[in-house]
């Protein structure tokens, strides 16, 4: 059985919209941030200073990023998090804009740009994905996602 979630999870379709419809499904700045790889102003979005207990999902997709456990105050005025959900999660890619070289991260379910990563985060990956905050819900309670080939384990 675990052979099969595995082969369900590599197999998942990705999440794929015209630009009309990612326009109708999302807000303005959540459209801006997540489709046109824009950047919220620091300090304005939403998340940025959450301190309650859940995950955070892709607000594209749904699809989940992040945990509450993982996130910390990086006082760069964007949610901060040291690690994803799972390392299939997101992607990274390589960002030259604004003359200089980032990682940047989308979600690898729908592609929505997410924000960036730099290694200056805490242990214990030394990691911070600096996250805007319009490209994600936020799930009160939420749960860690079950891993492919675990799903057995989580309901026995």
């Amino acid at each position: 059985m675990s052979d099969d979630a595995e082969n369900r999870k590599e197999t998942t379709p990705k999440v794929r919209k015209t630009t009309a419809e990612w326009m109708q499904q999302l807000t303005a700045e959540q459209f801006y941030v997540t489709r046109q790889s824009g950047t919220e102003r620091p300090f304005t979005g939403p998340y940025w200073d959450n301190n309650l207990i859940g995950r955070y999902d892709c607000v594209c997709c749904n699809a989940p990023l992040f945990m509450s456990d993982t996130k910390f105050d990086a006082g760069c005025g964007w949610p901060s998090f040291f690690e994803a959900v799972h390392p299939n999660a997101i992607r990274e890619l390589q960002d030259q804009s604004h003359g200089m070289i980032r990682t940047e991260i989308r979600c690898q379910q729908c592609d929505a740009h997410l924000g960036h990563v730099f290694p200056d985060g805490p242990a214990p990956t030394g990691l911070r994905y600096c996250i805007n905050g319009h490209a994600m819900n936020f799930v009160h309670g939420g749960q860690q996602p079950a891993e492919a080939g675990n799903d057995d384990e989580k309901s026995a």
